[in-house]
């Protein structure tokens, strides 16, 4: 079992809620000041805001790009990108062209991707972009294909999910994702892990970030079973 600050580490703390307000940002950023969490992950609007709130602290700003259905131009997705990362975001959460992959336009998709990776290192060299690949779409071949893609248009990370889907994080996803990318990339886990006992069944997986909402829950009900 990890320890806290080790668990912590792994976690993306996350608020990107159509309803998310000022106060609610300032919240989440606190919240990750205060437990070490890897990152706060936060819609655009709010990059600047929560550079401001994370400043002289370790976490970084994490922002979604093209969220949640994939489906805007790569131009607007790299635009969005570009204006986040000069905000002061150093790691991209971008939704890759679901409906580009269901028809078969494998170079579209990869193409989309490669085009907000290389907008984004343009600003920063050191940003990095994960491809979400809302699993709970796609079949067995297209996973394989999306995460193979991802890792070829030059992402540093494949991740599972939205939040906004019909379906989550699934270990065997993670599991096959792993398996795929191996070392060379990054897996995150995200969308339904809301405790424990499924943070650590993602990380067994190979998941080696988690993206959640329940970040304090999760690192509370470690905390409590340590001190039993």
């Amino acid at each position: 079992m990890l320890n806290i600050k080790e668990l912590a580490r792994y976690i993306d703390h996350t608020q990107l809620k159509p309803v998310a307000t000022y106060e609610d940002i300032e919240k989440l950023c606190s919240e990750a000041k205060k437990y070490g969490f890897y990152s706060v992950c936060v819609n655009s609007c709010y990059v600047r805001y929560a550079v401001e709130k994370l400043a002289g602290s370790d976490v970084k700003v994490a922002v979604t790009v093209g969220f949640p259905l994939g489906a805007a131009s790569s131009e607007a997705k790299s635009y969005e990108a570009v204006e986040a990362v000069k905000a002061g975001a150093k790691e991209i959460d971008m939704v890759i062209n679901i409906g580009f992959l269901k028809s078969g336009d494998y170079f579209g998709v990869r193409e989309d991707i490669e085009a907000v990776v290389k907008a984004a290192k343009q600003i920063d060299a050191e940003a990095k972009v994960k491809a979400i690949l809302e699993m709970c779409y796609l079949n067995p071949g297209e996973k394989v294909s999306a995460c193979e893609l991802a890792r070829d248009a030059g992402a540093d990370f494949v991740k599972t999910s939205t939040g906004f889907g019909p379906g989550g994080a699934a270990v065997e996803d993670v599991e096959l994702m792993k398996k795929l990318v191996g070392d060379t990339m990054g897996v995150k886990a995200a969308g339904g892990i809301k405790d424990l006992k499924t943070a650590m069944a993602m990380i067994k997986a190979g998941a080696t970030r988690i993206g959640t909402s329940s970040g304090v829950a999760i690192i509370t009900e470690l905390n409590h079973g340590k001190n039993e």
